[in-house]
């Protein structure tokens, strides 16, 4: 295969062909889709820039806060010099900053994202009634408010909150600091604040995915310490037009999903947790783009309902994670030409016999939005994989190799 993921072979290379052809591809999203242009997740304005302005020029017992771009170890650092007061008191201070600070303790950011979702569901029930927005404008603080009154419920673990623009969001389930084993759910297309979660079809959205695969793992395996994390902390394309068909928004998304793994707590032992990846549709992408600079941590990358890695083979994806892929036969994902011309596309299919991915079976899964319904051989093989139990792994005849993974 070719680097724009056609056969090397009876295509023509000249560059007005090639631009031909991307403007082939463009002309087909527009057709079928309409001209869906990604609303940027502007970090210049709003509230996260705000509050962490605010704490650049803040200080505490004197000394000067650490940069909010520091590694993990210099943030866990920082945080473990100071008293159970001492981190009360920046949380409640500094909520939005805290709660979004890789290598402060999971538990504080639990409780700074809480306040900074009680500031925020009060802005927005301000807003409800505010005469200078537009109907629609008052509608949508309405949605709003709603889903940050859900993520307020007890119990709930918000890792990551950002309500900027269309606002980013991660969740956990389980315990986070005790996990030999954290899987991570990457969400693809029209993933916000508002799509986090649904009250119907649940497991359609990445806390109803990340909360079946967590209930699944524990059934699957209940001696092996697991926690899961719906992470919708990128800004993903809006609708099925040319963003979705770039690779722009996975690159950003792939920076912050690096910097999210890295920042995991370690074991009782010290020593990372196992990470394994469930990578659905667009978030396939995210995860390809990301897949050769993730620490040796990440032990499984899996994808489903994939229009690509922007690879032509799993060893482009540069990783030592097993890879894995899988695809209901009624998913309309199979329908996407798997190519990249001119920047468009994401290459080849993950589910080729030519990829080198191991093929899973999704039996059960019922079209591109199935992967985690319960019940389904696809949650289970999830898993199986998310637990380490690759035994149990199900996968479809044709691949022989699939389950020799030890």
């Amino acid at each position: 295969m070719s680097g724009s993921g056609f056969p090397s072979t009876g295509v023509p290379g000249t560059t007005a062909w090639r631009a031909l052809l991307a403007l082939a591809v463009v002309f087909v999203l527009l057709a079928t889709t309409g001209w869906t242009a990604l609303r940027k997740h502007d970090m210049a304005a709003g509230p996260l820039a705000a509050a962490q302005a605010a704490w650049e020029k803040g200080s505490f017992g004197g000394h000067s806060l650490p940069d909010v771009d520091a590694p993990p170890r210099t943030i866990a650092r920082f945080f473990s010099a100071l008293d159970s007061a001492q981190r009360r008191t920046l949380a409640q201070r500094h909520p939005l900053v805290v709660g979004n600070l890789g290598g402060a303790p999971v538990k504080l950011r639990y409780k700074a994202n809480h306040k900074a979702l009680l500031q925020s569901r009060d802005t927005e029930r301000h807003r409800m009634t505010d005469d200078r927005l537009t109907d629609e404008g008052r509608q949508e603080a309405g949605r709003r408010m709603h889903r940050f009154e859900s993520m307020l419920q007890p119990g709930r673990q918000i890792l990551a909150f950002d309500p900027t623009g269309r606002g980013r969001a991660a969740e956990v389930f389980g315990d986070l600091d005790q996990a030999q084993r954290v899987s991570v759910v990457v969400p693809g297309v029209d993933t916000d604040l508002l799509t986090f979660e649904r009250s119907s079809r649940p497991y359609s959205a990445p806390v109803g995915m990340a909360r079946s695969l967590q209930r699944q793992q524990h059934a699957t395996a209940p001696y092996v310490r697991t926690a899961t994390v719906a992470w919708a902390d990128y800004t993903a394309p809006v609708g099925l037009g040319v963003d979705a068909a770039s690779g722009g928004p996975a690159r950003d998304g792939a920076d912050r999903l690096d910097s999210f793994v890295r920042s995991l707590p370690a074991t009782s032992r010290g020593s990372a947790p196992k990470v394994s990846l469930f990578c659905h549709s667009y978030g396939s992408v995210v995860c390809g783009v990301g897949a050769g600079r993730m620490p040796r941590a990440v032990s499984d990358i899996a994808v489903a309902g994939s229009p690509g890695m922007r690879v032509d083979n799993a060893q482009q994806l540069g990783t030592n994670a097993h890879v894995w892929a899988m695809r209901d036969r009624d998913d309309w994902i199979a329908d996407v030409p798997h190519m990249n011309v001119g920047g468009l596309g994401h290459g080849a299919d993950p589910v080729a016999g030519g990829f080198g991915s191991r093929h899973l079976s999704a039996a059960g899964a019922n079209g591109h939005t199935g992967y985690f319904v319960p019940h389904t051989q696809s949650l289970a093989n999830f898993a199986a994989i998310g637990t380490g139990s690759y035994g149990d792994v199900g996968c479809v005849t044709s691949d022989p190799e699939c389950s020799s993974v030890t």
